[in-house]
This record gives structure tokens, sequence and C-alpha cells, in this order.
């Protein structure tokens, strides 16, 4: 039997994807993404090679351009207007998945949750798992139309600003947890972006995002999931922000919490990028 795409679900398989590509009402995005400065691009790692008929989702692109951080949150405005520029539009169930994991995907797949499109999933393994099934994969140019509606239904609930973030370090209303290496988070060595300092918000918890992957390179299960931030200290039943670097693997803690069954945790969209900025004035632990 083929199983149906549940909203509910933040992943699925390849083998889904296999017997689903071909449904009218699927679109399948590459959100393949690497760091500045990096070479090849994602935008050329696409072009290289991407599921056969995947659009290219660029979470540098699709952003607010203006801001001094990176990658940070469109207007509702622009993110309609990209996706629609991409093929997307209402009804259409999308499944992002990248090339480095799960960095971008889960990105990708947050600001869809963000703007209210639930119909939205990674595909766990990335394309290693697509590849390893004998899915098929191009170097053909994107497709682009603007034949359907994208309505937002912004979610302001899983998205925190700095504002918010300073409130949170203080009442300890929610759980901070942060996604960075377990020698970022202490402030054992320098980050990889300039001008910030080193250490981590007071009181997060650190649950490294590579922690969440299981050695075949899929997530590993819900309950798998469940023990291990249980094991770090990370709550269920409470309010979870999650943070990072930039934003980017935040998401992949709340797509791992999200299996687990947490699936309304929060992004901090700013993270370590503005929070440890020299000139922010905001008060840094280090451990």
């Amino acid at each position: 039997m083929i199983a149906r795409f549940k909203p509910e679900s933040p992943i699925v398989s390849a083998e889904w994807l296999l017997q689903h590509i071909s449904a009218p009402d699927v679109r399948i995005l590459d959100a393949t993404w690497t760091m500045p400065g990096a070479s090849p691009t994602g935008k050329e790692l696409y072009e290289s090679q991407h599921i056969a008929g995947a659009r290219h989702f660029d979470i540098d692109d699709i952003a607010d351009t203006s801001s001094d951080l990176p990658h940070m949150l469109p207007s509702a405005e622009k993110f309609a207007s990209r996706s629609r520029r991409l093929g997307l539009g209402d009804g259409h169930r999308i499944i992002c998945y990248d090339q480095n994991g799960y960095l971008a995907s889960a990105r990708a797949w947050w600001m869809f949750r963000v703007m209210g499109h639930d119909d939205v999933a990674v595909l766990d393994g990335g394309l290693a798992a697509w590849k390893a099934i004998g899915g098929e994969v191009e170097d053909l140019p994107e497709l682009t139309s603007t034949d359907r509606h994208f309505t937002v239904r912004l979610r302001s609930d899983l998205v925190r600003d700095k504002a918010r973030m300073e409130e949170l370090a203080a009442d300890k209303s929610a759980q901070i947890v942060d996604a960075r290496s377990p020698e970022r988070f202490p402030g054992k060595v320098d980050e990889p972006r300039p001008n910030l300092r080193r250490g981590h918000i007071p009181g997060s918890i650190n649950v490294p995002y590579g922690d969440l992957i299981a050695a075949d390179g899929r997530m590993k299960s819900a309950e798998e999931l469940k023990a291990l931030f249980a094991e770090r200290g990370v709550r269920m039943d409470r309010p979870i922000v999650n943070t990072c670097g930039s934003g980017v693997t935040a998401a992949v803690l709340s797509l791992a919490q999200a299996i687990a069954g947490h699936d309304d945790s929060a992004v901090y969209d700013g993270s370590w990028a503005e929070w440890g900025a020299v000139d922010a004035g905001l008060p840094v632990e280090q451990d």
C-alpha cells in the first residue's frame, strides 16, 4: 500500500517520493546552500545535478536582503512572489531536500510553515537517499511559473526576534536550544563569521544538529530523538526556541522536534549572528 502524504509528517522517505513524484500537486525544492565564500555554491551544486523537475530554493535570495543579518525571513509579499515564480501555490504538496544533509531543507520547511503553508515536508536523507534508490537526477535549467496563487497566513508563533529573546533569557518561560557545535557553544573557538563574540545565550542548552542524524544520513527515529532531547535536558512539554549561528541549523532542531512530537517550536531568526555581535551589548555566557 502506498503511504498517504500527511501534512503533520515533517519528513517523507525517498521511496515515498519515488511513488508520488509524478502526482500533479507535488512540487520538489532543492534548497542546497553553502556558507558564504564556499565553492561550489548551492546554486552551482543544484545546476550540476538535482532531482528531476526540482526547483532551486535559495535562502539567501528568498530573504530580507535589506537586513545586515544573513538570510532573514522576507516579507510575506516577497515570499509569496518568489514562491509563485517557482511554480508553487495553494494546494501544492512541497517536498524540500538538499545536498548537504538537512542544512537548508529544514530552513525551507520552517519558512513555508511560518508563511502558513502546512503541506510541506523534508526528504529524509536528501539527494543521497534519492540516488541510493535509483531516483532520476538531471542538470536541466529550473522551470518557472506564476500560474497559481500563493496565500500567506503568517504564523508569528514560529519566529522569535531579539527583543523577545531578551525576555526569554531573563524569565526562562521557554527553553532555548542551540544547534551549534560543542566547541562553538561554550566559546572554545572563534565563530566562522567575523565580529562575533564567543559563547551562547545565557541559560541555553546545547544540542548540536549533527547529533540528530543517523549514520546513514537520515534523521534518527522519533523514539531516538525523544531520548536524545530528554538526555540533554530538553522537555517536550514546554515551549522551545531554537537558535544557531544564523538561523539555518536551528531549523534542523525544529524539524527533529516535530518528528519527536513537538511541532510548534520556534526559531530565533537572527540567532548568534545578531545576539553575538560585538556591538550588540547582549549578555553572553561561556563554559
